[in-house]
């Protein structure tokens, strides 16, 4: 995140899950709805190698995030991830920080649907982070190692039991001081086609830490058809999740500027951004693995899948209450 801010489970479960088929399916005989399953044995692994020493806090143009690119592409071969603009995973941008321009890559996979539809939801998290400051490693194991690993999580159940609609796999460079990685993809002239049929955008940045057991959905201040269906997440979800900080007059507590959803906002495309509130290793080099509490983490990137399963279910409805998706 680039800047501060501030069970019923079993037959609730399977209601939620059973609503995921669309009103509307995109083919006259679609899959069923796969259930909801367990984050890949890899997550723990992904946040601690992403925020350990050597990654040098992953500052965008660095040896320390180009390492951190190549583990990357590795885990997304490892998936099958195909890639989603000519033949390559890997795209290039220019950016400036500190007054110097540096080079940021974003990385960008596609995991086909079966539904038959031409709608396509987005799934990003930023790597980066701000790197070493007065000889310190800022590791960011939050800050977004955890975002990434939750996206590796979700991406690894969507092969194993695939969606309905295309999803856009988004790991963005150049995040911290500037958004530059998001906002250079969706100004891409190639990336046009795919931002066209994007019905959502779903952005995941902090999402490993809680003292207070809860995760966060902003969005549906935006795009208010979306809180019905969050609202219905909201009763099985294995931690607490609310709906909130993105209503401008929050001020600093207000997160629609805060991360990387900002650049589908900027061109009025719907977007959800799942995070937990600031803590004290935000932004600080005490942003450690050993400072995520396992239990809690697991927990949240089980309710990022469902929430993504969710909306995979109802992209056609989404798109037909005119959230801005593609034709």
């Amino acid at each position: 995140m680039q800047l501060s801010r501030s069970l019923l489970t079993g037959v609730l479960l399977a209601g939620v899950l059973a609503g995921c088929a669309p009103q509307q399916a995109p083919a006259a005989s679609g899959p069923p709805t796969p259930e909801v399953s367990a984050p890949a044995d890899k997550l723990m692994d992904d946040v601690r190698i992403l925020s350990a020493d050597d990654m040098q806090g992953r500052l965008v143009g660095s040896e320390g995030g180009a390492k951190a690119r190549v583990y990357l592409l590795g885990r997304l071969a490892e998936l099958g991830v195909a890639p989603v603009l000519g033949g390559a995973l890997e795209h290039p941008f220019q950016t400036v920080r500190d007054g110097k321009s540096l080079a940021g890559v974003n990385l960008l996979g596609l995991i086909n649907g079966t539904g038959g539809s031409n709608r396509a939801l987005v799934l990003m998290a930023h790597y980066d982070h701000v790197g070493v400051r007065g000889g310190q490693v800022y590791n960011g194991a939050d800050d977004n190692a955890s975002g990434v690993a939750a996206l590796l999580s979700v991406a690894a159940s969507l092969k194993r039991q695939a969606p309905l609609h295309d999803v856009i796999l988004a790991l963005v460079d150049g995040e911290e001081g500037g958004l530059s990685g998001s906002r250079a993809m969706v100004a891409d002239p190639a990336f046009k086609p795919l931002l066209d049929r994007t019905v959502l955008a779903v952005n995941l940045d902090m999402v490993s830490r809680s003292d207070r057991n809860e995760l966060y959905a902003a969005g549906s201040f935006h795009t208010p058809a979306l809180k019905p269906h969050l609202q219905e997440v909201v009763v099985s979800a294995p931690v607490t999740l609310e709906l909130g900080h993105d209503d401008p007059a929050l001020g600093k507590d207000d997160w629609t500027s805060q991360s990387d959803h900002m650049a589908f906002h900027e061109i009025g495309k719907p977007w959800l951004y799942l995070g937990v509130e600031d803590h004290p290793d935000y932004h600080r080099p005490t942003d450690d693995f050993e400072r995520i509490p396992e239990d809690f983490f697991r927990r949240s990137a089980k309710t990022v899948e469902l929430v993504v399963r969710m909306f995979d279910g109802r992209l056609e409805t989404l798109a037909n209450e005119s959230v801005g998706g593609g034709k």
